[in-house]
Order: structure tokens, then sequence, then C-alpha cells
């Protein structure tokens, strides 16, 4: 079903014109708000998604934590695909997830094609962009 799902939506993101426009969008509005110089990259944004929803924004973090606020960054936004479902907070308030499905082997064009529209989707959500 997976295989599906991630078939169907990378159809319809093939031919949606917006999710670039979106995503230009997005990277934007990310990079004027939390970055220096360089544009936020996807693993940036990621990292902004998990320190959004462990909820604690102003807390130092180790280098771990840090993967693993990416690592929370990413379940979030392929939970609503059927991958991930969230199972727990931990003593220490991070949030755990449980892994529903195997996400299949992708090329890197399909990958990253799934990701920025999975962080479209939830920005589009969070009514951070339109």
């Amino acid at each position: 079903m997976g295989d599906e799902i991630i078939s169907l939506h990378m159809a319809q993101n093939n031919r949606d014109p917006k999710l670039k426009q979106r995503w230009d969008t997005l990277v934007e509005l990310l990079t004027e708000k939390f970055s220096d110089a360089a544009p936020i990259d996807v693993e940036g944004i990621l990292y902004l998604i998990g320190l959004q929803e462990f909820g604690k924004p102003h807390e130092r973090f180790k280098k771990e934590d840090n993967v693993n606020l990416i690592h929370i960054g990413i379940c979030v936004v392929l939970e609503p695909y059927g991958y991930y479902r969230f199972d727990h907070y931990d003593a220490q308030g991070w949030p755990h997830f449980e892994l529903i499905e195997a996400l299949p082997h992708l090329k890197s064009g399909e990958q990253s094609l799934l990701i920025k529209s999975a962080i479209v989707d939830y920005f589009l959500k969070q009514e951070v962009i339109c």
C-alpha cells in the first residue's frame, strides 16, 4: 500500500505546478527567518520541524540530539503518508514514533520529491504557506 501512496503522491506532484513555487516560497521564508547566509536546505528544514515538534526551541542541543531532531522532522512529515505513527513521549519529553511501513527504495530524485512534497504539505497544514 505504501508504494502505491508514494507513486500516486509523486505522480500528482510531478504535475502540480504549485509545488516548486511553494517550495521556493518556503525556502525563502525560512532562510530569511533562520539563516544568516546560504538558503536553508532540506536537512535544515527537517531540523526546524523537529525542533518545533519537540517544543523546546531555546534549549542547547548536543550533536546527537540534533540528529534526533532531524529524525523527528522526518517522522512528522511522513506520518500522514502512513509510514510512521506517533507512539509516546519519553521521560525527557522526546517524541517517539513507530515505523508502520518501511519506505520503498527510491531513486535520489524520487526521494527528494517525496520529502519536499511532504515538507510543503506540513507547512500548508501549519498555514505558514498557502
